[in-house]
């Protein structure tokens, strides 16, 4: 059943992402469809990320193109931990428990619904990123200070990228400074 959806759009180049958070008997599902320009060419990519109740990871689907280039891979977090990337372990992610896609905001309600912060509460969430172009799978580390009820100071060093991020109860990012933006 789903429970929240969000239609987003992408600040620093042309494109929108639809989204929609579905509540399963064994845990929960992230879905949508983000379609923007990259490097010059339009893209379309699907996604879906299943979680168990405790918003552990447990599989991640990406499926769609950029210009003339099919994407397709498919991530899986086994019981132990371990991480695989279109059938191939990936080593020195046992600690991350998120996966995060970096071409949509969505992936970023997992950590915030999996670490339940209160205010004043901050935590390191390293992630599983996929990186679309590249084709792999690494580490992103991640922060997230909560606030206040609606507010999170979040931190990616990799990126370079910290920001004030406004977030609605359903746990989905409604401003992403720079990047993204939730419609009305």
């Amino acid at each position: 059943m789903a429970i929240a959806s969000i239609l987003w759009r992408r600040l620093e180049t042309p494109g929108h992402d639809a989204c929609r958070l579905v509540r399963l008997d064994a845990g929960w599902t992230i879905e949508g469809t983000a379609v923007f320009h990259e490097a010059g060419a339009p893209a379309r990519l699907d996604y879906r990320v299943t979680c168990d109740l405790a918003w552990h990871t447990q599989r991640g689907q990406v499926e769609g193109w950029v210009g003339a280039r099919a994407v397709k891979h498919t991530i899986i977090r086994t019981g132990d931990g371990e991480w695989t990337l279109d059938g191939r372990p990936v080593p020195d992610l046992g600690h991350c428990v998120d996966l995060d896609l970096g071409f949509t905001p969505a992936t970023n309600l997992l950590p915030l619904r999996r670490l339940a912060l209160a205010e004043g509460q901050a935590a390191d969430a390293p992630a599983a990123w996929l990186d679309v172009w590249a084709g792999t799978l690494d580490l992103l580390f991640q922060r997230y200070e909560r606030r206040a009820e609606a507010a999170y100071w979040y931190e990616s060093p990799r990126s370079g990228y910290a920001a004030l991020l406004e977030v609605a109860a359903s746990g989905f990012v409604l401003r992403y400074p720079d990047l993204w933006d939730a419609e009305p």
